[in-house]
């Protein structure tokens, strides 16, 4: 039997039943105590609505808790070399971007407690692979794809792509065969009908463990281009460059259209203007190109209310540090960590994006409060964000990543989750009863979300 949470198509993935828990990677900033994997109650009718209802401590300390998600899903359908009566949505596979272990928990038995059944040591991924710090990972042909940002034992790279088997989870090889110009990774996704892997380019360890590092920003030495990969063989294709100034290029979405070669990519910041871009890629008679389609001004502020590394500026980066598409290709949510605000766009037409809804909450300067507790402002901003199958709740959480944190909210961050309803015909409104946020996390920060059965992020179609 197929798992039913394998959709044929986007269609059948909006009309599926929808999640009822959110699995959300919890970290411990000071590397004192395990990180964790929460597990939050998103049924509006369940008792628990809102609220922690289950915890799953990882092994040991100081992982870092960052990108994750399932062993298998939708894509499935189309690959070769799979038991289908046997594979399930049922692992998830959890990296620690600092520790470079990666964590396997089954969520078959009570998916409220998930177990820890595996973990794949840094010293595998590093002999197997060549690769350290996992960030990104899909279900996709011939294994489970981990993107990492760095070489051997944390070295500055070339970062990439590691192949895990779909079964045992052991680190298969590295993936690419010839990386031509690639030397920075970051996130991975592909146009499975055409046979296109794409990647994105953020730092190297040293860039990004610290801090984002002013210099190294200023002489753009972040990454600034797209990458495009023929996805059977793991060579690569074609490098597109954004232009220098559009440092840290990040989350990368496809249209979950099976038959489209289009897809978003957004940008951290401009160094010409501090603003934040999103930019569209697409094929134009057989090459790959890119164009911005999506601008994000800085925010003029007073310098006493700056932290130290803009305090030069006089002005808030919007920070653009997630993006993700609703499975209908329809809206486009766009996370501005810097200013606090949560951006929704109507991409019915991807070349002509038109904003048409906004939130705001927290930011460095505005510490917009959550309706729940209007009296209490809130630090860190919408951050990672993921959608329902059906589009119709959005999920963010507040933390980036440690370092980042302490650097541009050196007050802390706290912890917190917030949900949003989406109109159908566009526009969002913060959900007042779902606020778990300070201690419901145990003083620990909160980072991505997966949806139970599935989200806008974590899977990809096969057919129409």
């Amino acid at each position: 039997m197929t798992d039913p949470t394998f959709y044929r198509s986007p269609a059948e993935a909006i009309a599926a039943p929808s999640e009822q828990l959110a699995y959300v990677a919890a970290f411990d900033r000071s590397g004192q105590r395990p990180d964790a994997m929460t597990v939050v109650d998103v049924n509006p009718d369940s008792a628990g609505y809102g609220r922690v209802v289950g915890w799953t401590d990882m092994p040991g300390k100081g992982d870092e808790l960052h990108h994750f998600g399932w062993n298998a899903c939708s894509s499935a359908l189309k690959h070769e070399g799979h038991d289908m009566d046997g594979l399930s949505r049922r692992y998830l596979i959890v990296p620690g971007l600092r520790s470079s272990q990666l964590h396997v928990l089954d969520t078959a038995g009570d998916p409220r407690s998930p177990v820890l059944t595996k973990t794949v040591s840094a010293a595998e991924l590093a002999a197997k692979a060549g690769y350290s710090r996992p960030h990104t990972l899909h279900c996709g042909p011939d294994g489970v794809f981990m993107t990492c940002l760095g070489g051997s034992n944390g070295s500055d790279g070339p970062g990439g792509i590691a192949l895990l088997d779909h079964d045992t989870f052991d680190v298969l090889r590295k993936w690419e065969t010839d990386r031509g110009p690639q030397h920075f990774a970051y996130d991975a996704w592909w146009h499975l009908n055409r046979n296109t892997l794409v990647s994105s380019e953020w730092g190297t360890p040293s860039m990004i463990e610290d801090g984002l590092v002013p210099e190294q920003l200023l002489g753009h030495q972040y990454g600034h281009a797209l990458h495009f990969w023929n996805l059977r063989t793991g060579e690569h294709e074609q490098r597109v460059d954004l232009g220098e100034q559009h440092q840290m290029v990040l989350e990368l979405r496809p249209s979950h259209d099976p038959e489209a070669e289009w897809g978003f990519a957004g940008v951290v910041i401009s160094t010409e203007d501090l603003s934040a871009s999103v930019w569209r890629w697409y094929r134009e008679g057989g090459q790959w190109t890119a164009d911005k389609v999506i601008t994000v001004p800085a925010e003029p502020a007073e310098a006493d209310l700056l932290p130290p590394a803009l305090k030069p500026f006089g002005a808030v980066p919007p920070m653009i540090t997630d993006i993700d598409l609703s499975v209908d290709d329809r809206f486009l949510y766009v996370s501005c960590w810097g200013t606090g605000e949560l951006k929704q766009f109507d991409v019915t037409d991807p070349a002509l994006p038109r904003e048409i809804g906004s939130v705001h909450l927290g930011g460095i300067v505005g510490r917009r409060p959550h309706p729940a507790a209007p009296a209490s402002p809130l630090s860190g901003g919408p951050q990672m964000v993921e959608i329902s199958r059906d589009g119709r709740r959005v999920y963010l959480t507040n933390s980036l990543y440690g370092a980042w944190d302490d650097q541009f909210y050196p007050d802390g961050v706290g912890a917190w989750m917030a949900k949003l309803d989406a109109d159908p015909a566009g526009g969002l409104t913060v959900d007042e009863s779902f606020f778990p946020h300070g201690e419901d996390f145990r003083g620990l920060r909160v980072h991505q979300v997966r949806l139970q059965g599935g989200d806008a992020s974590s899977d990809s179609y096969c057919y129409r």
